[in-house]
């Protein structure tokens, strides 16, 4: 392993406002960009680094006032590094002090190394090694070195860890090395993939989901609003390509639901369930989410809770084949507002333009899909041509609701047992346009609200998909616990996704300058720090990693009347 090449020394700095590095003459300040990982080390402690900006410094103001000729590059070189030189900032993230403990570890990673062989190691934990939050910063003339895979290892550990379930979701954006997240603290809270559109937030899920089924960290409950997750989708970019939908990656242990049988059959899903809402099992408070798309005032909703409480859960029912003299001789024996209940019965006609709602079903297919989450199985619902605003978040709603009362009855009982075998598998649910879940006006009244808050006190956590976080609660902001963020362009969307976190401002500037494919910005609960990655390929190569090595290849044909059909579903 070649010796560390220092980078420059530290000048001045604070624990605050972080620490100003001026580089040494023959490092190139183009060498240095926003979002490396550094590492200074003290006199006692060695501390990792995030690179948040890059400036130059003259020492003199003559030089410019008269700078060299651009084709004089004798008086460039003499000036280099004394009249002129680059600086750096950064902010620290973690330390530690290092022990004899420590030199061990280091000592075996680079004989391992050195031979090539780094199994035997990766199989051994780095938990040995105690990384510390910053509480004070390095002296004067502290050198800095580039972070070295060594570095890397010890931060964030290795994907096969025996003792730990990590997942790799990308590489630092200049080194060949896996930046893993502990999956076992990412189920612990809900979690968020922010960007705006095209940046790839659709593949960093499926790549985050995939990691939680390969690892066995909990169970999934994806509401797919454009049929993206469960078969397979149509890849990004120039080239017209296909990947995998997580029912072929993992066929035994995927399960697709859907509200348009007729788009998923066309689609060439195979094995997909249908599902199927009845009127009787919509609450006021499903009705109070959708109340823009619906075009409910207050006063009709008010009315809807008189309603509910004459005929029960077949209100809708009654109220939608209600006649004007029927409505107004209720009105006149339970004291409701008659055009209030005449506007509401026009409102919701809408609903049975539906395809997925019945008056009755016979059959009921939301417990069918817990009886799937219990078994261990990730349940993938395809909305197909269903995708409207209206038809999501109605659904999503429907669903989510009746599967969070079972989880709460399910850890009322783990509560009381003690029995480890009463312990609910932790349960993600994964809800994209979140904002429209989660708006301020709103957030306290939905089943989404509730759970974000609860911190998985009931083993329910979201995963968030969003390209306007700014359109997110902050309460709800503040509960989100890893963040993975791609380009964001809006400030008031930047400054939603650090709500809640500590050393925001150095962070902002890294997240404005990742690239609009591949780069993100990742923090929180399931990072020791926060680190900015290539994305890991969603390709075959992944496929490999995982495991998956059969998958029957369709014509081009195929695929591209699949493609055709899901745009026209979309409306295209």
């Amino acid at each position: 392993m070649k010796e560390e090449k220092p980078l420059g020394s530290i000048i001045q700095g604070s624990l605050s406002k972080g620490l100003e590095v001026r580089l040494y003459p023959d490092i190139s300040v183009e060498e240095m960009r926003v979002g490396k990982f550094l590492v200074v080390q003290g006199l006692k402690s060695r501390f990792f680094c995030l690179l948040t900006d890059v400036s130059l410094g003259t020492s003199s103001e003559r030089i410019i006032v008269n700078p060299p000729s651009p084709k004089d590059d004798f008086l460039k070189e003499i000036l280099a590094g004394s009249g002129t030189y680059g600086t750096i900032e950064l902010a620290p993230m973690l330390m530690f002090t290092p022990s004899q403990q420590n030199n061990q570890f280091y000592n075996q990673f680079k004989q391992e190394k050195s031979t090539g062989n780094l199994a035997s190691f990766e199989a051994q934990s780095s938990a040995d090694v105690e990384l510390l939050p910053v509480k004070t910063i390095p002296s004067h003339f502290s050198e800095v070195f580039e972070a070295s895979e060594r570095d890397f290892r010890m931060v964030f550990g290795w994907e096969n860890d025996p003792t730990r379930l990590n997942f790799s979701v990308g590489q630092p954006l200049d080194m060949d090395v896996s930046i893993c997240i502990n999956l076992e603290r990412l189920v612990e809270r809900s979690n968020g993939i922010f960007g705006k559109s095209g940046t790839g937030k659709s593949f960093l899920t499926r790549l985050l989901i995939s990691g939680i089924i390969k690892k066995n960290a909990g169970v999934n409950l994806m509401f797919d609003m454009h049929s993206e997750y469960g078969w397979e989708a149509i890849s990004e970019g120039k080239q017209f390509s296909r990947v995998k939908g997580l029912k072929q990656l993992f066929p035994g242990q995927v399960e697709i639901y859907t509200l348009d049988p007729t788009s998923t059959k066309r689609r060439g899903v195979k094995n997909a369930h249908e599902l199927y809402l009845s009127f009787n099992q919509i609450e006021i408070e499903d009705l109070k989410l959708v109340a823009y798309e619906l075009g409910l005032s207050d006063a009709s909703l008010d009315n809807a809770n008189i309603l509910r409480g004459e005929y029960k859960e077949y209100w809708i029912q009654q109220l939608i084949y209600m006649s004007n003299e029927e409505i107004s001789l209720f009105c006149e024996e339970k004291q409701g507002n008659k055009s209030s209940i005449m506007a509401l019965q026009r409102k919701l006609f809408r609903l049975q333009g539906l395809k997925y709602l019945k008056e009755r079903s016979n059959h009921d297919y939301i417990q069918e899909i817990i009886q799937c989450l219990a078994a261990g199985k990730h349940v993938v619902i395809e909305f197909g041509s269903q995708s409207n605003m209206l038809s999501y978040m109605l659904a999503t709603n429907m669903i989510t609701r009746r599967i969070h009362k079972t989880y709460v009855q399910k850890a009322e009982t783990f509560l009381q047992s003690k029995n480890p075998l009463d312990r609910p598998t932790p349960l993600v649910i994964t809800i994209e346009e979140a904002h429209r879940f989660l708006d301020s006006s709103i957030v306290h009244q939905t089943i989404f609200g509730t759970i974000a808050r609860e911190m998985r006190k009931y083993f329910v956590t979201l995963l968030i998909v969003d390209q306007r976080p700014s359109g997110i609660d902050n309460e709800v902001m503040s509960q989100v616990g890893t963040r993975i963020t791609c380009l964001l362009n809006d400030d008031k969307d930047i400054d939603a996704i650090f709500t809640g976190v500590s050393g925001a401002g150095a962070l902002r500037s890294v997240l404005a300058k990742l690239d609009s494919k591949q780069q993100a910005l990742v923090l929180g609960h399931a990072v020791p720090m926060p680190v900015v990655v290539r994305t890991r390929p969603y390709d075959q190569q992944f496929y490999e990693d995982i495991g998956d090595t059969d998958w029957s290849d369709r014509s081009d044909s195929e695929v591209f009347e699949a493609a055709e059909i899901a745009m026209a579903d979309l409306g295209f």
